[in-house]
């Protein structure tokens, strides 16, 4: 008798394992705050303090309030690029203060 097998990547097991543990959005919240540094660019890091996630919003710690205001104009691509940049849909928006 031969029994048939479903064969699965390494990747999907993990990421199964991680989603029935409740760890899978935590992971992805930390991978989206660290890609800040990348999707904002050097210019706009030396400016940013503290980030954290809550209830789907970043917020950002801006020091410079200029740049703060530019920023806020500029939410809705930043959410788009940072989602893109973990590959799931993890903010809705961006707080900067």
């Amino acid at each position: 008798m031969m029994f048939k097998r479903e064969v699965k990547s390494l990747a999907d097991i993990i990421a199964q394992c991680l989603r029935h543990d409740g760890l899978e959005t935590p992971l992805q919240e930390r991978r989206l705050v660290e890609a800040w540094d990348k999707v904002a660019g050097r210019g706009i890091v030396k400016y940013t303090g503290e980030k954290f996630i809550r209830n789907q919003t970043l917020f950002v710690k801006i020091l410079n309030p200029a740049l703060r205001a530019d920023l806020s104009m500029m939410r809705e691509r930043l959410v788009n690029n940072l989602n893109v940049e973990v590959g799931a849909r993890i903010i809705t928006d961006i707080k900067f203060f």
